[in-house]
């Protein structure tokens, strides 16, 4: 795709003048990394606080009397017992259980819905909700006209509380709340994508810069896409195109539990039948390397026999570790246990390491309290 082809988020000018690198991604221009580089972007927001452009996600709204109940045929986790006030995980499928996109959805009230998908799968998954909600449920794509920051760090809550924002009204994780900065309407929600404290800003696409000139203003410094993707690798989150998509299924990707399937025996939605009769075909594993070259997206994965056993979904160094560390798709008959000694095949060399719990790293503050 040509750059002039690419679209653009409403901060191309403050990316420019902070220094960014702007590449290629899902059909946007982004901003990959500023002048101090990817790994001080990350250990920024590990420590302190960062500020990224998420203007390119698509946003949906979904209301009406059947919203719940259809949103519960639709999607993979439970809609119907999800409270207002509060954001839930979850999954688009396909009858084979395949994953379609994986998305935050978010109940409003009793009726009303807020839904955050990925960029690369956004028209497709307009187009399947609208296949899937009856015609008494209203559903409007609302991506062009909102625009998303994403503050975080453990610093997060008190930059949000030095704008004016109320200490006691800041949401708790997986919550959010409406509120005003600066005068400028925002929807706060208490998520993200980097495993420490931080909220996602939802603000009028016109309003973008001015929330953006406003929190940086503050001292926050921005980071790319390059950082989110290392922070998110580090804290084993999957992301769209790469540990999920649509031949594997999210028990496979060990979200299982989220679906609530033997609890739930009776409840159907998309992709549920396969769920409950096909056994996993992989698992989806970490891998800690000795060393700190990182291995890449379609490297395979060796036994200690040097039987192929697996492929590499993502890798990278983590600056935060000091070593690199991968997630790959594992055959469900190979042994993969916490400890077990794998090599990666890249190039005519072998990368040692072993199969490591996730997160890799697991003193991230993203549900530290706040007040």
């Amino acid at each position: 795709m040509e750059n002039s082809e690419l679209k653009e988020t409403p901060l191309r000018e403050q990316h420019l003048a902070a220094g960014a690198k702007l590449v290629p991604f899902a059909g946007w221009n982004m901003p990959v990394q500023y002048a101090e580089g990817i790994i001080a972007e990350h250990l920024r927001t590990r420590t302190a606080v960062s500020l990224f452009d998420i203007c390119h996600m698509g946003e949906f709204e979904v209301d009406g009397p059947k919203a719940a109940a259809e949103l519960d045929r639709i999607l993979a986790r439970p809609v119907l017992d999800q409270p207002p006030g509060s954001c839930r995980y979850n999954f688009l499928l396909n009858d084979a259980g395949g994953v379609q996109d994986d998305l935050i959805v978010y109940r409003l009230d009793a009726e009303g819905f807020f839904i955050v998908v990925n960029a690369a799968t956004a028209a497709h998954d307009a187009a399947e909700f609208r296949r899937g909600l009856s015609g008494d449920t209203e559903f409007n794509d609302v991506s062009a006209a909102t625009g998303k920051l994403d503050l975080q760090g453990p610093q997060a809550a008190e930059i949000l509380v030095e704008l004016g924002v109320d200490r006691q009204s800041l949401p708790c994780y997986y919550h959010w709340t409406n509120v005003e900065i600066a005068g400028i309407p925002c929807l706060l929600s208490r998520t993200g994508y980097t495993g420490e404290l931080g909220f996602e800003l939802y603000v009028a696409v016109e309003d973008t810069a001015s929330l953006w000139e406003l929190l940086t203003a503050r001292g926050v410094k921005p980071a790319g896409l390059g950082a989110r993707d290392t922070l998110r690798l580090e804290m084993g989150y999957p992301l769209y195109g790469h540990e999920l998509d649509l031949y594997h299924t999210p028990v496979e990707a060990g979200f299982g539990a989220m679906l609530r399937l033997a609890a739930m025996p009776s409840r159907r939605f998309v992709g549920s039948a396969a769920l409950r009769h096909n056994a996993p075909r992989q698992y989806l594993r970490g891998i800690r390397l000795e060393g700190r070259r990182a291995a890449r997206a379609g490297m395979m994965v060796q036994d200690i026999a040097g039987n192929v056993i697996g492929r590499v979904t993502s890798g990278a160094f983590a600056p935060t570790l000091g070593v690199a560390v991968a997630m790959a798709w594992i055959d469900a008959a190979a042994i993969s246990e916490v400890g077990t000694v794998v090599n990666i095949e890249a190039g005519k060399t072998l990368l040692p390491g072993k199969i490591a719990a996730l997160p890799f790293y697991d003193r991230g503050t993203a549900r530290m309290k706040t007040v």
